[in-house]
């Protein structure tokens, strides 16, 4: 690892002396880590002439993927141990909410807050809520569990969803009709076996069926008309706004309220201020969009 820090300074600076320098070593230093680096590798990575040393090829291309290797272990690291970074607000979200909810949005949190720097990463699985160090969450599916602070976040509707041609082509009008097309399943809080057995058809059988692990996926697979998804209307309010996608069976019995996201307030880190801060403007726009949740 030495070496390789070693070989990353001297190249970015372009001088064993100016690495060296940067590093609080001596040249000598630089250059005998990455002679050893060079004998490891069975490569000449620095062509030397009279005193200076200039990356050859196999150099050049052995700089780049160590520095993007290094960017990857900095970004890590930061995500992982978020108490480090001042100023910063580290957000964590299920993937789709992030992607179709919540960045469209930021620009508004960032507009009112300029002074909070914002790190949005995503929770795939129940177990990442655990497993990740973040200040905020918004947690998809059933209340997490743990020592963080848990609280419901929003409601939302979830009901079948398609493209306005095929509700056309097919002629959907009641659920006995999804006998004829394509049922995309998503992962979401509800499934189409329960909500097929809510709606009173549990045996019906589909012309097909389409699995997706995202429910931007499966959004994005019912706009292109591959089938109809039972998705969420908070996470499909862009495509029912424009007219990309429509509720075939508009009526209320055909539509499940449930309360499906959560916020997570971690107990033991920092920025208890910036934490303050969005979980008002959050709780505003979800006010705004008339989807505020009740207390569990």
């Amino acid at each position: 690892m030495k070496a390789l820090i070693a070989f990353e300074a001297a190249s970015r600076t372009g001088s064993f002396a100016q690495g060296a320098e940067e590093l609080s070593v001596s040249p000598s230093a630089i250059s005998h880590h990455i002679q050893q680096l060079e004998e490891f590798l069975g490569v000449q990575l620095f062509q030397r002439h009279a005193g200076r040393a200039v990356l050859s090829a196999a150099g050049m291309a052995y700089a780049r993927e160590i520095k993007h290797a290094f960017t990857l272990i900095s970004d890590a690291t930061a995500l992982v141990a978020p108490q480090s970074q001042r100023g910063h607000l580290v957000i964590a979200s299920s993937p789709s909410f992030a992607a179709k909810w919540l960045q469209p949005r930021l620009s508004g949190f960032l507009s009112a807050y300029p002074e909070v720097r914002v790190r949005l990463s995503t929770l795939s699985t129940a177990e990442d809520v655990e497993a990740n160090r973040f200040d905020v969450g918004i947690c998809y599916g059933r209340s997490p569990a743990g020592q963080r602070e848990v609280a419901p976040l929003l409601l939302e509707h979830l009901r079948p969803l398609c493209s306005p041609a095929l509700q056309a082509s097919m002629q959907l009008s009641t659920p006995e009709d999804l006998k004829r097309v394509t049922l995309i399943h998503s992962s979401n809080a509800l499934t189409w076996a329960d909500y097929l057995r809510r709606v009173g058809v549990p045996s019906l059988k589909p012309a097909n069926e389409l699995w997706l692990d995202r429910s931007s996926m499966a959004i994005d697979a019912a706009v292109r008309g591959l089938g109809v998804v039972l998705e969420s209307e908070v996470l499909a309010a862009e495509e029912l706004n424009d007219g990309r996608l429509v509720a075939p069976f508009d009526a209320e019995q055909f539509s499940v309220l449930t309360t499906t996201y959560y916020l997570v307030k971690s107990s033991n880190l920092g920025n208890n201020t910036y934490v303050s801060y969005f979980e008002k403007w959050l709780r505003n726009e979800i006010a705004l969009a008339k989807l505020t949740a009740g207390s569990a």
